[in-house]
C-alpha cells in the first residue's frame, strides 16, 4: 500500500497493531499505567493527524515509536519519578506503623500484563519481556534521567541497533553508546529488592504448588501457613500508604491489628507485571460477599515469597485488570476478564 492511500480504516488497524508494545514502552518509559494509556493514546492522535507527511523513510513502527518517545520525554520534563514506598523512607516496625498516604503520582503503578507484552513465539523475548516490566526492574529505571531510559529500554529491551536509537533521538551512534554505558552503570550500582526474583513462564509445578500455598494460607488466614512461605527477609508494601514491613513476624503481625479485616478474603488470579499476583477481595460487611480491597503482586525467589506488595486504589485497578467491583457470596472463584 502506498504511502498516503491508506483509508481510515486501514489506518486504524495498522496504528492498532502496534498499541500493546507501545505500551509496554510508554509504562517502562513512566511507570504509570494510566499515564502510559495517555500516551499512547496521544502517539495514536499524532500519527494520525501527520499521517500524510510520513513520507515512510523508516517503518511505521520506528516512526511510532518515535512520536511515542517525544511524547514521554514531554511527560517526563517535571521530573516526577515513580517510586515504591522502599525507595523513599526506611522500613517501619510493626510498633510504630502507620498509614500515611501520598499522591497518586508518587507511586510506580501495576499493570496488566496483558496490556503491555505483545504476543511473541520466540521464548526468550517473552522472558526478556516479563522481566522489564517486574516491579524491581521498573523502580530502577526510574532512577534514570529520561533520555537513558529511553536509550536502555530500546537497546536493552527492545533489541534494537545503536543506529537505529540514534536516528530515533536525534544524536549520534556514540552518544548513545554512551548514554547506555552510563544507564548500565547507574543499574548496577543499585541493588533494587527484589530484583533477584525468579520466576518461570510458565511457573514450575513448585512454584504453582508455592502459590496455592500462599491462597490457602491468606483466605484462611492462617499466619502460621503463610509464616511457612515467607523469606524471613520478606518485604511488604501498600501503595499509596507510604508504610513498609520487612520480615515474618512484622508483616503477619500487621495482617492480624491493623490488617486483620481481610481474614476471610477471596483470592483472583491475576497476571501482573510479569509476575503471578492475585485481586483481594474483602468481605463486605454491608452488601454481603465481597468488595475489592487490592491488587497483590509476588516477588518469589528460592521457593519462597520475598516480596508481598498490595496496591489499595481498586477503584482505578480493578477496572484496569477487567475485574468486577462485587463477588456474590457464594463465589469463591472468577474468571479475570478478558
Amino acid at each position: 500500500m502506498a504511502n498516503g492511500t491508506a483509508t481510515p480504516t486501514d489506518l486504524d488497524t495498522r496504528l492498532e497493531a502496534h498499541r500493546t508494545e507501545l505500551t509496554g514502552y510508554c509504562y517502562r518509559m513512566l511507570g504509570s499505567s494510566f499515564e502510559a494509556e495517555d500516551a499512547v493514546q496521544d502517539t495514536m492522535v499524532r500519527a494520525w493527524r501527520s499521517y500524510d507527511k510520513f513520507e515512510g523513510r523508516s517503518s511505521l513502527r520506528s516512526w511510532l515509536y518515535r512520536i511515542a518517545t517525544n511524547v514521554c520525554l514531554d511527560m517526563l520534563t517535571a521530573g516526577n519519578k515513580r517510586a515504591r514506598p522502599m525507595d523513599l523512607t526506611e522500613s517501619t516496625p510493626l510498633a510504630q506503623a502507620a498509614l500515611s498516604p501520598r499522591p497518586d503520582n508518587t507511586w510506580l503503578e501495576p499493570m496488566p500484563d496483558a496490556r503491555v507484552l505483545p504476543t511473541t513465539g520466540d521464548p526468550a523475548e517473552a522472558a526478556i519481556a516479563k522481566e522489564s516490566v517486574r516491579l524491581a526492574f521498573m523502580a530502577a529505571l526510574q532512577q534514570l534521567p529520561a533520555k537513558q531510559r529511553a536509550v536502555l529500554i530500546l537497546r536493552e529491551v527492545l533489541a534494537w541497533k545503536a543506529s537505529e536509537v540514534a536516528e530515533l533521538l536525534d544524536t549520534s551512534v556514540a552518544s548513545v553508546n554512551s548514554a547506555l554505558q552510563r544507564a548500565r552503570a547507574t543499574l548496577a550500582e543499585r541493588q533494587e529488592p527484589g530484583a533477584e526474583a525468579a520466576v518461570s513462564d510458565p511457573l514450575d509445578e513448585d512454584q504453582q504448588k508455592l502459590l496455592d500455598r500462599y491462597v490457602a494460607a491468606f483466605e484462611g488466614y492462617d499466619m502460621t501457613a503463610l509464616t511457612a512461605l515467607l523469606h524471613e527477609d520478606a518485604v511488604m508494601t501498600m501503595p499509596p500508604f507510604d508504610l513498609w514491613l520487612t520480615g515474618t513476624r512484622d508483616i503477619t503481625g500487621f495482617m492480624t491489628t491493623l490488617g486483620a479485616p481481610c481474614a476471610g478474603s477471596r483470592l483472583v488470579p491475576v497476571q501482573v507485571n510479569g509476575l503471578p499476583g492475585f485481586a483481594q477481595y474483602k468481605p463486605d460487611p454491608e452488601k454481603g460477599g465481597f468488595t475489592p480491597w487490592a491488587v497483590q503482586v509476588l516477588e518469589i525467589s528460592d521457593g519462597r515469597i520475598t516480596g508481598f506488595h498490595c496496591f489499595l486504589d481498586t477503584q482505578r485497578w480493578f477496572p484496569l485488570f477487567d475485574l468486577p467491583l462485587h463477588l456474590e457470596a457464594e463465589t469463591d472463584q472468577v474468571e479475570q476478564g478478558a
